[in-house]
């Protein structure tokens, strides 16, 4: 490994060290899934450097196309009952392999997914995230990344959370604890144990901070190149439940977790490089930021398709009850320098210079995010498009600026009948995820909630 790896990452070499004495003996073979989850398989040290770190494993392709209960969905051209439901390939990224401070023995590699034929699989949204990765270093760009997540810790642990309906459970704060240091303290054995835990495996991380809500935090990570920021976004999520669970406690990435508390963001960060600069520097104006006239496109392209992507930024019913004016959520596809009220919020200067795209919720897929913003805005450089004025002021109460979609089946629409969306990742990929989002949709549909019960169940 390269002086600069960060603490937990691992070569194949001293994997084999660290199970030929006994240190590791699991290796967790994963791939996120359409939700973003990590699925697969843990396999015994030893026969991972015999066999899988050869040769790789197999999977069931339906894990493409679940919905949150494991349940095969009809409709769906990637795989089906018809063709059988067969495997696709589980080949593993080394780069990712990483020992997990927060499990005993434990190293993790995520994985690629192949077909039959040795392609990619181009519903898997690593893939996805890949195929725009590779445009932009068509065009001699690479695309460095930060994620800012925010989720909520409660008291009680996920079976009694269940048991108790996720109505009766206690935040582990008391009061809005917002950059407050008092009551960040205690959460401490989570919060500080989540930090160092995800800094020893791989994931380096800057900083926890208590958020607008009671029990609700923020953790950012450290930059990196994008795809690698999508692998440690999903570590984080992924680790943060698993050291929640071993302490009794539990937390959410819910968008909207309650009507009355505010929502949890997912603010993304991104800019070009060209060698060792920063694309988006320059001398140029916008308004009142100095940049490259690549940045100005890239920005034009991220905001004017926004709306047909907003399925990869907001994914749930829950993800658009965010979206309230006052609530720290955009309403509005604005953007301004260092405001937050904006939806594209432009920070830093020089070498710095980046978008913050305060759009997406916490219950975001990175992968497809960071898909989107990197096909909205190589779009906007290849076409030389402008972005709209500088917003000044209070973005909440512009009305003459484009919103956010209310629903995630406006949203959907929106995705499925974009010719930007086809012409971009493909009828296959448009397909897949429209079916996807209706899927829940109609889930949501059918579903009879306790807000009917309260309203109807008397007085109807």
């Amino acid at each position: 490994m390269a002086e600069n790896d960060p603490k937990g990452k691992l070569d194949i070499d001293a994997l084999k060290v660290l199970i030929g004495s006994g240190e590791i003996d699991t290796v967790i073979v994963a791939f996120p899934d359409l939700y973003g989850r990590l699925v697969g398989k843990r396999c015994s040290g030893d026969y991972f450097l015999q066999k899988v770190a050869k040769s790789g494993t197999h999977a069931c392709d339906y894990l493409l196309t679940v919905d949150m209960e494991m349940e095969p969905i009809d409709g769906y051209e990637f795989a089906n009952w018809e063709r059988g439901y067969g495997d696709f390939h589980l080949v593993p990224d080394f780069s990712t392999l990483r020992r997990l401070a927060w499990l005993e023995g434990t190293a993790m590699v995520i994985c690629d997914l192949h077909g039959g034929d040795g392609q990619p699989i181009p519903v898997a949204p690593r893939n996805i995230l890949k195929a725009q990765i590779a445009r932009a270093e068509a065009l001699g760009f690479r695309a460095m990344a930060g994620s800012e997540a925010e989720y909520y810790l409660f008291e009680a642990d996920y079976r009694t959370a269940w048991r108790e309906g996720f109505q009766r459970i206690q935040p582990s704060g008391d009061y809005i604890e917002d950059y407050h240091i008092l009551q960040g303290t205690r959460g401490e054995p989570f919060h500080g144990k989540l930090r160092n835990d995800l800094d020893h495996s791989g994931v380096p991380v800057e900083c926890t901070k208590g958020e607008w809500g009671r029990g609700q935090h923020e953790l950012n990570l450290q930059y990196s190149e994008v795809l690698e920021m999508a692998d440690r976004h999903t570590l984080y999520k992924h680790g943060a439940k698993e050291i929640a669970d071993s302490l009794g406690m539990s937390v959410t990435f819910m968008a909207k977790p309650a009507a009355d508390t505010a929502g949890s963001s997912c603010h993304v960060h991104l800019s070009l490089w060209s060698g060792s600069d920063n694309a988006f520097d320059g001398d140029q104006s916008l308004g009142s930021v100095q940049c490259s006239d690549l940045f100005r496109q890239f920005l034009a392209g991220w905001i004017l398709h926004a709306q047909d992507l907003m399925v990869w930024m907001a994914p749930t019913i829950n993800s658009y009850k965010r979206y309230q004016s006052g609530s720290w959520a955009p309403t509005r596809l604005a953007w301004a320098s260092d405001n937050r009220t904006a939806g594209f919020r432009i920070v830093g200067q020089g070498s710095s210079l980046r978008i913050e795209c305060r759009v997406p919720g916490a219950d975001c897929n990175p992968y497809l995010i960071y898909a989107a913003a990197l096909a909205a805005g190589l779009d906007g450089i290849a076409k030389g498009l402008e972005p709209p004025s500088e917003f000044f002021g209070n973005a909440y109460e512009a009305d003459d600026v484009p919103s956010v979609p209310g629903t995630l089946r406006e949203a959907t629409d929106a995705f499925s009948e974009s010719e930007f969306v086809k012409e971009t990742f493909g009828d296959l990929v448009q397909q897949h995820y429209s079916h996807f989002y209706r899927t829940e949709i109609s889930a949501y549909d059918q579903a009879v909630t306790d807000w009917e019960h309260r309203r109807y169940f008397e007085r109807i």
